[in-house]
C-alpha cells in the first residue's frame, strides 16, 4: 500500500512499511524512510507505482484549465475529491484526485485553502484584483527590461526625466525605475550617478551637487513666492553722522557700517551701525515666515541663496548714498581709545560709501598704517583718517579682550571667483587691518548688546563656548575663544535669522517696549534648535562646493604635482588651496613638514582624488618614487 500526503506545504508519496494506527513508517521513491502522521495522509493507493505517481498527477494538473475549474466549484467550501468527481464525471482514481489537488494548491489566487484537502473559490472581485495585480507585475517586468536595455545603450528612458532627483538623491527602491537603474549599473559596473551622466541626464557634476542640496533643503525651489513689500519706517530720527561699510566685492546684504566723530575735548565717538530689518519685517508676516524657514543665507562659490527676498534686502541693506534704517551702537572712547560709555539708538543713517576689500586693501594695510598716526593718517583714501582711527580703536579692543594672550594664528582665506565655468582661487591672508577693524567692532557690538540684554533680563539667543565647543543658548555665558563674558549674534540680521530675533529684542529694549520673545518661549527655543542644525548643514554644503571647485581648478590648470604641509599622520593640507586630503603613502613625518605630492584620479562626483607622496621638500624621496 502507498500513501499520498502533505508535509510542510509540499505533497509527497511513499510506500507503507509499517502502520502504527496514528502514524506510518513510509519509504520515499528515492529510498529515504520517515515517520508520517496518519492525519496528513490525503489518500491511499495501490497503483500506479510511487515512482511514476507524482509525474502522472502533475500531467493531469497541468492539463486542467484553472478558470474552468474555478467556475465549476461554486461558492461553498469543498474537498478536492468532491471537485475531482464533478470535474471528471466519475469517481476519481488516485492520480486524478491528486492531479486536481495539485491544481487547486498551485492556484492560490483562485482557491483559498481552508484545511487539509479543503478549499474555497476566491470571490470574483478578489480574483479580478489578484489577476490585475499579476498582469501589472508582468507589465512592470517587461517595462523594466525595456528600461535596462535603454540604459545599457546609454539612452535615458523618457519616464526617468521627472524622477531624476528622487532617483539620484532619495530613490524608491521598490520602483521599477530604480530597480532598472540598479540592475543596469551593476551590469555595467558603474554607479547609478555615472550611468545617468552617461545617458545625458546630468549636464555636470556641479549640477549634481547643487541639485542634491536643493532637493533636501529647498524642495520647492530657491526662489521666493510673491510677498508684500516691507514697510520701511519713515519717521526715524536722522543720525548726525556719515557712515561707510567695508565688505567683499560680491556682498549685497550689507549689514554693518561705521562712523567716526571727534568730540569736543578730544574723545572719539565710534558708531557701529547695523541694518534694521526688524523695524519693517513683522513677526508672522509672509517675509518673516520665509526667513524662519530658511534661517540663513546659503553661500557657495559662484552663487548664494539669500534668506530674505531681494525686495526686502534692497529695503534694508546699507547701500551707499542712502538714508537707511539702522540700530546703532555709539561708543565714546578716550584719545587712548579706552571705552567711556555706550549708547544704542534706532535711527536713519546716511551711508556715504560702500568700501570693497579688493580696492581698500591697496591703501589700507600694515604698511600705510605704520607710516601714519591717528592725527596724521597715511592711508591714501578720502576716508583715510577715519580708517586710521578705526584701526587704532580695533587694536585697543583686541588688547583689552585678549589681555596678555598671544594672538591666535590666522589661517589664510580663499576667495573663489567662478565665471563662464572657470574658477579663480585667490589666497587672502586673514588678520589684515580690514579684517581686524570689522571683526573687532562686530565682536564688541555683539558682546555689548549681549550684556545689555542679559542685564535687563530680556530673552535672547547667545553664542557660548566652553571646553572648546561652541553652542547656542538662551542663558548668557562666556565665549572662551573670543574672551568675552557674553556674546550674541545681532550684527547680520539680513543674513541670519538668529540675528533678526536678537535685533527684535534689542529694538524692544531700546524703545522701551515689550519684547516679542519671552525667556524659554517655544518659538525662541525652536528657532534656536532649527538654526543650529540648518546652519551646520549650509556650512557643510559650502565646504563641499569649495572642495569641488578646488578639484575643478586642479583639472583646469592641469596640475599633476602639489606641495602640502602635514597636519598629522597621513593627513595633509595643500599649500595653495583650501584642500585637506589623506595620503596613504605618506611616511611618518612631524606636523608641519612640507611635502611634494603627485595628484591623480580626480572624481568630481565623489569629490575625491588620489595623492601619492613624491618627496619631502628637504629632498627625502619616497621609496620607488621617480620624483
Amino acid at each position: 500500500m502507498n500513501v499520498f500526503y502533505e508535509e510542510d506545504g509540499a505533497f509527497k508519496v511513499g510506500a507503507i512499511l509499517a502502520d502504527n494506527n496514528t502514524s506510518l513508517q513510509v519509504e520515499a521513491p528515492h529510498g529515504k524512510r520517515s515517520k508520517v502522521k496518519v492525519a496528513v495522509v490525503l489518500l491511499r493507493f495501490e497503483q500506479p507505482p510511487i515512482t511514476s505517481f507524482m509525474g502522472e498527477a502533475q500531467e493531469i494538473a497541468d492539463a486542467i484549465d484553472v478558470d474552468f475549474l474555478w467556475q465549476c466549484c461554486g461558492g461553498e467550501e469543498f474537498t478536492h475529491e468532491a471537485l475531482a468527481r464533478e470535474y471528471f464525471g466519475h469517481a476519481p482514481g488516485p492520480v486524478e484526485s491528486a492531479g486536481v489537488l495539485l491544481r487547486l494548491h498551485g492556484a492560490p489566487m483562485y482557491f483559498y485553502k481552508k484545511g487539509r484537502g479543503r478549499y474555497k473559490a476566491a470571490p470574483e472581485e478578489a480574483l479580478k484584483a489578484a489577476l490585475a495585480g499579476i498582469e501589472k507585475k508582468k507589465q512592470q517586468a517587461l517595462k523594466k527590461e525595456q528600461y535596462v536595455a535603454q540604459l545599457n545603450a546609454s539612452a535615458l528612458p523618457p519616464e526617468f526625466v521627472p524622477l531624476l532627483n528622487s532617483l539620484l538623491y532619495k530613490p524608491d527602491r521598490n520602483s521599477i525605475e530604480w530597480k532598472a537603474l540598479d540592475e543596469a549599473s551593476g551590469a555595467l559596473k558603474v554607479t547609478p550617478v555615472r550611468l545617468l551622466e552617461r545617458c545625458g541626464a546630468l549636464s555636470s557634476p556641479h549640477e549634481y551637487h547643487l541639485n542634491r542640496f536643493l532637493f533636501e533643503y529647498f524642495p520647492r525651489g530657491a526662489g521666493f513666492a510673491a510677498a508684500p513689500a516691507c514697510a520701511i519706517p519713515g519717521d526715524l530720527p536722522p543720525a548726525a553722522v556719515e557712515a561707510f561699510s567695508i565688505d567683499d566685492a560680491t556682498t549685497t546684504e550689507i549689514d554693518d557700517a561705521f562712523s567716526v566723530t571727534r568730540l569736543p575735548g578730544g574723545n572719539w565717538r565710534i558708531g557701529i551701525h547695523i541694518a534694521a530689518p526688524a523695524l519693517g519685517i513683522e513677526t508672522g508676516s509672509e517675509i518673516e515666515r520665509c526667513a524662519r524657514e530658511r534661517l540663513s543665507t546659503v553661500y557657495f562659490p559662484g552663487g548664494k541663496i539669500t534668506m530674505l527676498p531681494e525686495e526686502a534686502i534692497r529695503s534694508f541693506t546699507l547701500g551707499e548714498n542712502r538714508q537707511c534704517p539702522a540700530l546703532s551702537l555709539y561708543v565714546e572712547a578716550t584719545p587712548e581709545f579706552a571705552v567711556v560709555s555706550c549708547a544704542s539708538r534706532i535711527e536713519s543713517v546716511n551711508i556715504i560709501a560702500n568700501l570693497r576689500h579688493d580696492a581698500l586693501d591697496q591703501v589700507f594695510n600694515q604698511e600705510t598704517l605704520a607710516r601714519g598716526t591717528v592725527e596724521h593718517s597715511a592711508v591714501d583714501h578720502p576716508l583715510g583718517g577715519q580708517l586710521q582711527v578705526l584701526w587704532a580703536f580695533a587694536s585697543s579692543l583686541e588688547r583689552a579682550r585678549r589681555g596678555d594672550t598671544a594672538e591666535v594664528e590666522q589661517r589664510a582665506e580663499y576667495n573663489f571667483q567662478v565665471e563662464n565655468d572657470r574658477v579663480t582661487i585667490v589666497r587672502r591672508d586673514r588678520g589684515t587691518p580690514i579684517d581686524k577693524v570689522v571683526s573687532e567692532l562686530m565682536i564688541y557690538a555683539n558682546s555689548e548688546w549681549g550684556r545689555q540684554l542679559a542685564d535687563s533680563k530680556t530673552a535672547a539667543i547667545y553664542r557660548v563656548q566652553n571646553g572648546g565647543k561652541v553652542r547656542m543658548s538662551t542663558v548668557p555665558a562666556g565665549h572662551e575663544g573670543l574672551g568675552v563674558k557674553q556674546y550674541i549674534w545681532a550684527s547680520s540680521p539680513l543674513r541670519r535669522y538668529i540675528d533678526l530675533i536678537n535685533q527684535r529684542q534689542l529694538v524692544a529694549l531700546v524703545s522701551g517696549q515689550e519684547p516679542p520673545y519671552q525667556k524659554n518661549s517655544e518659538a525662541l527655543l525652536a528657532a534656536m534648535r532649527d538654526f543650529e542644525l540648518t546652519y551646520d548643514a549650509y556650512a557643510e554644503f559650502q565646504r563641499s562646493m569649495e572642495r569641488y571647485w578646488c578639484l575643478r581648478w586642479l583639472l583646469q590648470e592641469n596640475v599633476s604635482t602639489v606641495t602640502a604641509s602635514v597636519l598629522r599622520d597621513n593627513l595633509v593640507r595643500f599649500d595653495e588651496l583650501p584642500l585637506v586630503v589623506r595620503v596613504p603613502s605618506l611616511p611618518m613625518f612631524e606636523a608641519g613638514a612640507r611635502t611634494e605630492l603627485a595628484v591623480s584620479a580626480i572624481d568630481l562626483f565623489e569629490l575625491t582624488l588620489h595623492c601619492e607622496f613624491q618627496k619631502r621638500q628637504d629632498g627625502e624621496t619616497a621609496p620607488g618614487a621617480t620624483g
